[in-house]
């Protein structure tokens, strides 16, 4: 329709892509980092309430501030976690991408613009210089843009059906083989490159 109604310039497209936080949460989301982490910390917390429960033991009753029974039941919950932990830890080294989220299993932990990271979708987009109108889109689960350009500026040619196609997208899409593929389907391709790109080319 947006072709018919000549919505379209049909020649040039930017290509960006967003990141789209997920159902699934960080907690809900393990890497082998993260899960590594979770193990440490909840060895420690065992360690802790064995040592208070030695003390416990030293101590008169009417002085205790945590009883025995109390502190064997933490105990028994870290240990739970721990066997849980050590579950997800052979998932994640068994999956594909070393990583496994729980309640929104294609989502991936991606990092964020003002830093850290969180469990998301990398949605791509290719946006047509006419209007404005997105012309082509996918849902990825790929924690960066550095090959989605070829794929992305594919679809883009097929939706506006051209042959004739200029992309532009930012320097997180700077990678060779995907500038080639896309001037081997013959597509102009227009992307800076990134400041380590640079750095690689002068040593």
């Amino acid at each position: 329709m947006c072709r018919a109604f000549d919505l379209f310039s049909a020649t040039l497209v930017a290509i960006d892509g967003s990141k789209f936080k997920a159902v699934n949460s960080r907690d809900k989301n393990f890497i082998q980092k993260s899960v590594k982490r979770r193990l440490k910390k909840t060895q420690a917390n065992i360690d802790r309430y064995l040592a208070m429960l030695d003390q416990a033991d030293q101590e008169a009753p009417e002085i205790r501030e945590v009883t025995a029974e109390e502190l064997k039941q933490k105990i028994a919950s870290m240990e739970a976690k721990m066997d849980q932990l050590k579950a997800h830890e052979a998932e994640v080294d068994a999956h594909p991408d070393s990583q496994v989220s729980l309640s929104d299993p294609d989502a991936r932990s991606m990092n964020k613009a003002g830093g850290g990271s969180t469990a998301s979708y990398n949605v791509q987009t290719a946006v047509d210089s006419k209007h404005h109108l997105i012309a082509a889109h996918e849902v990825t689960n790929a924690p960066s843009d550095r090959s989605q350009l070829a794929s992305m500026a594919g679809q883009a040619a097929a939706a506006l059906d051209t042959k004739t196609l200029t992309v532009i997208a930012d320097p997180g899409y700077y990678k060779g083989e995907e500038i080639v593929d896309c001037y081997a389907a013959g597509i102009k391709a227009l992307v800076p490159k990134t400041d380590s790109s640079h750095s690689k080319a002068k040593g």
